[in-house]
């Protein structure tokens, strides 16, 4: 060990505060493990322009250490495991080819992939696979307000959230500094394990009662007041609506472009291939 800070020491003083860049290198190993060796230019990397020399030894001697227990490892692994080596090697040729070959791919998608969606696609996609997008758990719209339990003006605030008028809506909006939590935008279906999730005391109220249409929900406890109108509801094995799924929808055209995309270029790599007789089935 005193061997490594030596080495350590040594090339942070020749390389003052330029740390470890190498000048008419000359390959000085300054680790070994049986007959591999770890060099000073090996460590180039893995410091920063800014690191001080406390730190850097530190970080060399982890590096230094961690390379020797990876050799040594390495080496027992070889010698127990050298029946193995044919099939390590074809693994490593697999994963190089494939790496090579799903690399060529996704270069291709991202020159080649048409990305713009629009309102026309989801809507066909939509309409040809809505028997796909039953949902698995109840939607609702709502509009909810959570205010302190005696605040000064809590009758008109609660005045404002049961009307349906927009100006008094955009009131509402408008006093948000007194709302201690809300959601107003009653056109955004939202899952109820979600609601229930972000708002734990509508565990306590009836299932039933939470998800039906409608409904309006006034729930207080020791300090605040809580009210919820139910604007529509979906249940489970209910068909999603269009703009919830619309997300999702984007994804899947995506990726049914992209197989065709590859099916196209493979297609048209075996085309040129034969008609240059670059392969041959016997």
């Amino acid at each position: 060990m005193k061997r490594i800070y030596f080495y350590i020491l040594s090339i942070i003083i020749l390389q003052s505060c330029n740390y470890f860049t190498i000048k008419n290198d000359t390959r000085q190993p300054i680790a070994r493990v049986n007959n591999v060796f770890l060099y000073k230019d090996d460590l180039n990397n893995i410091f920063t322009s800014n690191i001080i020399l406390q730190d850097s030894i530190l970080i060399a001697n982890n590096y230094i250490n961690n390379w020797i227990k990876h050799q040594l490892l390495l080496s027992k692994a070889q010698i127990n495991l050298e029946n193995s080596t044919h099939k390590f090697e074809e693994l490593v040729k697999k994963y190089r080819e494939d790496l090579f070959i799903n690399s060529y791919k996704e270069a291709a998608i991202k020159q080649y992939l048409n990305t713009e969606i629009n309102d026309t696609d989801i809507e066909q996609f939509y309409r040809e696979n809505s028997e796909n997008f039953k949902l698995n758990e109840e939607l609702l719209k709502l509009k909810y307000i959570k205010i302190g339990k005696n605040i000064l003006n809590k009758n008109e605030l609660i005045k404002l959230f049961k009307s349906s008028k927009k100006e008094d809506l955009d009131s509402l909006n408008s006093k948000e500094l007194f709302l201690k939590s809300h959601h107003l935008n009653d056109s955004i279906w939202v899952k109820y394990s979600d609601l229930i999730a972000k708002i734990p005391i509508f565990k306590t109220i009836d299932k039933k009662q939470l998800l039906k249409k409608g409904n309006f929900i006034q729930k207080e406890d020791s300090l605040s007041l809580y009210l919820a109108a139910i604007k529509d509801v979906l249940g489970r094995n209910d068909i999603a609506p269009k703009s919830y799924i619309t997300p999702t929808i984007k994804q899947m055209i995506l990726h049914q472009r992209k197989l065709l995309l590859l099916r196209n270029i493979e297609e048209t790599l075996i085309d040129d291939a034969s008609k240059k007789k670059q392969f041959e089935i016997y």
